[in-house]
């Protein structure tokens, strides 16, 4: 399975009701079989949640929507997870030479896109950053028992790098190639909004126009919800508690993802480390960045962003934001209390709950 980043974005029709877990506020005004209400389809996906808000669809074609986005997601598991040991990608990474590897299109989207928003944010979205994530204990393997030494980080950062990793297109499909042998890609950054997209393309592929889906603390929805207004979305409170609501927005049939640093983490030597790790310093950031919000065009895109605006922190984030025009809402944890900062692109999306 994946290990996906653990996130604050709540998804809501009109904020009732919890799905245990999935920090994803449920409602559908208490569903019922109504033909006007949302045929809901829903579980559990790579260490994280699926939830599939579909209307106008008949309830008797559940089963078959089922089979066929369990099936997707089944898929992406193969390709992109860390924690399966014959992945496309976990053999990638076990294989010790440079020859390019093929890979499929949609993992190439993923990692092409990874590439880009890793070079706009100086490296510090990093997808070959997985040596230092395994150290730490956040990867496949065991957490330490102690705190890594600065030798051990050292050695690990000489292992990572963008630049040694590139998507080959060729007539015959796409391919990824390392320079470094022992270079060990994590696409776990990514892999929440790569599956959500994947999951709308498959709805559309059904002939449904409004729905709404989520996997782990990426969404993407198009057309209108039950009430025949745009999906909304709650972004949460950056708190150990469920179902406190910082934000309302309207997708408008756009992505959207949250990354945080609050509730991924575990405790070594007194300290409390966070999952999010710094390319530029080999260590869990430390900054007082709690939760960083991008809308996008596509999940994947607000995916891929939100990691990186929070390895930079507040003020690098924002600035960052701003010159690339994103759609960001970051929550920054102050002596007084959470701030909020967003950019003019996401204040266009704020609507108060329905």
């Amino acid at each position: 399975m994946f290990h996906f980043k653990r996130s604050s974005l709540s998804l809501a029709l009109s904020l009732a009701g919890v799905i245990a877990g999935a920090t994803l506020l449920s409602s559908c005004d208490n569903v019922t079989n109504s033909s006007k209400d949302a045929l809901v389809i829903d579980g559990k996906t790579m260490g994280t949640f699926y939830r599939v808000s579909l209307l106008g669809v008949d309830k008797s074609r559940e089963p078959e929507l089922r089979k066929q986005i369990e099936a997707q997601l089944a898929e992406d598991d193969h390709e992109m997870s860390t924690y399966k040991e014959d992945s496309v990608l976990s053999r990638f990474n076990q294989y010790l030479g440079t020859a390019p590897q093929p890979i499929s299109a949609g993992m190439a989207d993923a990692i092409v896109t990874s590439l880009r928003i890793g070079q706009k944010t100086g490296g510090e979205m990093d997808i070959t950053v997985g040596p230092l994530v395994n150290l730490w204990g956040f990867g496949p393997q065991k957490q330490p028992t102690k705190t890594p030494t600065d030798e051990q980080i050292a050695a690990a950062r000489q292992e990572i790098g963008l630049q040694h990793l590139k998507v080959i297109q060729q007539s015959d499909g796409q391919y990824l190639q390392k320079d470094m042998p022992n270079m060990y890609v994590d696409l776990s950054t990514v892999g929440e909004g790569s599956a959500t997209d994947h999951l709308a393309r498959l709805i559309e592929a059904n002939g449904i126009s409004n729905y709404l889906v989520s996997v782990g603390g990426a969404v993407v929805s198009r057309g209108h919800n039950p009430k025949g207004n745009p999906w909304q979305v709650a972004i949460q409170k950056p708190t150990d508690k469920d179902n406190e609501v910082q934000a309302i927005v309207d997708l408008q049939g756009m992505g959207i993802s949250t990354s945080g640093s609050y509730r991924n983490y575990y405790e070594l030597d007194g300290k409390r480390l966070s999952h999010i790790i710094d390319p530029a310093t080999g260590h869990p950031i430390t900054h007082k960045l709690v939760s960083a919000t991008v809308i996008a065009s596509t999940a994947l895109e607000a995916d891929g962003w939100d990691t990186g605006l929070m390895v930079l922190g507040t003020k690098k984030a924002m600035a960052l934001a701003e010159k690339e025009h994103l759609a960001v809402y970051l929550i920054t944890k102050t002596p007084e209390g959470f701030e909020v900062h967003m950019t003019p692109q996401f204040k266009a999306y704020l609507r108060e709950p329905e």
